[in-house]
């Protein structure tokens, strides 16, 4: 079992082990010359020989004893859960903690990243996509000299360079020292001893010494003495082989410890086993109960048979941010997959899987307006394989493509304010393709895919297809009669005209929408931002005092509901003011608050505003150097955006002003110095240096001396004047 962590900007997101790694001094050795010896290595072997536990140990190694080849850290890509090849290329981007707003292929996005980074790639579990991943790697090789790529897979990826690992099942004693020390995991009281140590050899050498095997039989001895394991096993043994006569013992082997599990199974075991395939990576009890259950498995036994499977080591335990979950391991899940389809469940039991998670996405939906903000986003981060799922099932169905547009609409949240546009784009381009608008029943279903399509299209910056969709919407929404799709629809053709610069129009669009939602008796997040969008636009057009009173209104709704996400937008306006007016403390405490919001949800677009208005305030402050230091970091972040917010005039003065006047402060060459120091910055560090207030900075900024004149009162004052530096070219 493994936790995972989120991936910070640097030094990598390897997961902790939390069971012993057992022997295979030699093939970690040999796997490091090999690492050493070629950019490209992956780790062969029959599913369960413990390749990828090889491969995560010798990363471990590489991280900590090659740190100078490895400078920005080592990776890991866990792809055995990605079915779509069209997903690839965002299970990388995600592994590495890339968030991009762009319209731009995330295989640029990757290659982008990589091009100037030294680091190792370990792709865990690729087979299922092995051309792509092999195309992949190979451009990514091309492109990225400093990029060294670890793969774990039952094949290799026949690719120039590649130096191949097969990995055979570990030698006699040390099968047996595995063997003992997870049956020890699972029972303190277990022992090898001169009585069972026979029978445990024998037990090891029958399976092959295969690891996912032994563990399985690990998990039977804390009910069954090695004997009886091994009698168990003895009397299946040519009944569960499976494969064809001549095939490899070490197949037949690991067929046979898995079936063997199965047999020694419940009939009720069996079942939930079964059904259980049809989830993807983790899952949680709720979910089983009711996908599972049913007249021939009652829900009121399916906790104790989670229980029974966990004992028998064919479920795994997980902490979360999302609370406690399950996983199955994958060469189980496939067993069980098999099963479900002799039985001819699996259509019924897909769908069931499908209507969960549209029910538990409309459920997070609403909850997303209170103050369970921050849990709804780790739940849905750790259900995302199993929405992917859902959304496919959509697919498959023409007959059910609406349910595909709610469910991608209905995560607008999850694909704006977490950090997942070109995800949330990939979906909802997919789900509103087969549609024949003149014979669809549900038309409110594709009209909210629209909006949605509409805002995340905005945020990359892509302003004809955003513009298309939203146009779409709204004469849908009139011909329909539907006043709340036609307010969505209004609301992000002001957003589009906001980003654009176009801030007469966006004021004009955005007051028609905040007054169709209110006729509506619309009020959640996206009312909420809507008004915190028109404040911007009053703002930028010199209406401070309107832009205070209703952003000052969303505060205090938002502190009442518990909702965060639309608050941190709100207090970047009130900064906003705040520094105009000359209040710097006060604009520095909305930014800290800010900051650590946007940082929270991952939202980039939030986050690098935050930042860069918080560079000028610390300017008007008169630490010119600091604040180089946080423009520097910010500037990076801007090839994520989108271009047409990278180009808005209103967006970028903050960054322009603070760029001007810190560089008359510092001189080019310290600017210079300052900014580069500035973009090393991981993203947490960042963010913590953010948070800190100047007194616990204190002197010097990274080793480099501070310029002198640090006093108060910023250069020429503080006003925030955007509407001269957005006309500036």
């Amino acid at each position: 079992m493994r936790q995972r962590p989120h991936p910070s900007a640097a030094g990598g997101n390897l997961p902790s082990e939390l069971s012993r790694f057992v022997g295979r001094g030699g093939e970690l050795a040999e796997l490091g010359r090999l690492l050493d010896s070629s950019r490209l290595v992956t780790v062969t072997g029959v599913g369960g020989v413990g390749k990828s536990r090889l491969a995560l140990a010798a990363a471990r190694a590489a991280a900590e004893g090659v740190q100078e080849r490895y400078c920005d850290g080592v990776w890991l890509a866990e792809l055995a859960g990605v079915r779509d090849p069209a997903l690839l290329e965002l299970a990388l981007a995600e592994a590495l903690g890339l968030t991009d707003h762009t319209t731009r292929p995330p295989r640029a996005v990757l290659a982008g990243h990589l091009a100037e980074r030294r680091l190792l790639l370990v792709l865990d579990g690729f087979e299922q996509l092995v051309d792509e991943c092999a195309d992949l790697v190979r451009e990514l090789l091309r492109r990225c000299p400093g990029l060294h790529v670890l793969a774990a897979g039952r094949r290799p990826l026949t690719l120039d360079g590649e130096l191949t690992f097969p990995l055979a099942p570990p030698d006699p004693e040390e099968a047996l020292a595995l063997l003992a020390a997870r049956a020890g995991a699972a029972d303190p009281a277990f022992a090898v001893t001169e009585e069972n140590r026979a029978a445990l050899v024998e037990l090891c050498a029958r399976l092959d010494g295969i690891p996912l095997a032994l563990e399985l039989a690990a998990g039977r001895l804390r009910t069954l003495s090695p004997a009886q394991v091994l009698a168990r096993l003895e009397d299946r043994f040519a009944l569960l082989t499976g494969g064809a006569r001549g095939g490899l013992a070490r197949h037949r082997a690991l067929r046979t410890a898995i079936g063997w599990s199965h047999e020694l199974c419940t009939p009720a075991e069996r079942l939930l086993w079964a059904r259980l395939s049809v989830f993807a990576g983790q899952f949680d009890l709720d979910a089983v109960e009711y996908v599972c259950a049913g007249p021939d498995l009652p829900v009121e036994d399916v906790l104790d048979l989670i229980g029974e499977l966990q004992a028998q080591s064919l479920l795994v335990r997980e902490e979360t941010p999302a609370g406690v979950r399950l996983r199955m391991l994958e060469t189980v899940r496939v067993y069980g997959a098999g099963w479900l389809e002799s039985l001819g469940d699996a259509g019924r039991l897909r769908r069931r899987h499908r209507d969960w998670y549209v029910g538990l996405a409309t459920w997070c939906e609403l909850d997303w307006f209170s103050p369970r903000q921050e849990e709804v986003a780790a739940l849905v981060e750790a259900e995302l394989p199993n929405l992917r799922l859902a959304l496919e099932c959509c697919l498959d169905e023409p007959d059910e493509a609406h349910l595909g547009q709610y469910l991608a609409g209905t995560l607008w949240f999850y694909w704006a304010g977490c950090g997942r546009l070109t995800e949330g784009r990939h979906w909802l381009d997919r789900t509103l393709e087969p549609v024949d608008r003149a014979t669809s029943d549900y038309e409110s279903s594709r009209l909210k895919a629209l909006w949605v399509l509409g805002y995340v299209a905005a945020l990359q910056g892509d302003a004809a297809a955003s513009m298309s969709a939203l146009y779409e919407c709204r004469d849908g929404a009139a011909q329909s009669g539907n006043p709340v799709a036609s307010a969505y629809a209004v609301h992000r053709m002001g957003c589009l005209a906001l980003v654009s610069d176009d801030m007469t129009r966006a004021r004009e669009l955005l007051g028609t929408a905040l007054e169709q939602y209110r006729a509506a008796g619309e009020l959640n997040s996206n009312v909420l931002m809507c008004q915190v969008e028109l404040g911007m636009a009053l703002a930028f057009l010199g209406d401070l005092p309107g832009a205070l009173a209703l952003c000052g209104e969303v505060r205090e709704i938002c502190e009442e509901r518990g909702e965060r996400w639309t608050k941190a937008y709100a207090l970047y306006v009130l900064a906003y003011a705040a520094l105009d007016g000359g209040r710097t403390q006060e604009a520095r405490r909305l930014l800290t608050e800010c900051v650590a919001i946007n940082h929270v949800f991952h939202d980039l677009v939030g986050l690098v505003l935050a930042l860069e208005l918080l560079a000028l305030v610390t300017v008007a402050e008169g630490d010119a150097a600091e604040a180089a230091v946080l423009q520097g970091a910010a500037e990076p972040m801007w090839g994520g955006v989108g271009l047409q917010l990278f180009g808005s005039g209103y967006f970028n003065a903050p960054r322009l002003m603070c760029r001007e006047q810190a560089g008359e402060l510092l001189g080019a060459e310290r600017y210079a110095a300052y900014e580069a120091e500035g973009r090393a910055l991981s993203r947490e560090a960042l963010v913590g240096r953010a948070l800190s207030s100047p007194e616990e900075r204190g002197g010097g900024v990274g080793g480099l001396p501070r310029p002198a004149g640090r006093g108060g009162g910023g250069p020429r004052g503080s006003r925030v004047s955007t509407r001269a530096a957005a006309d500036q070219p």
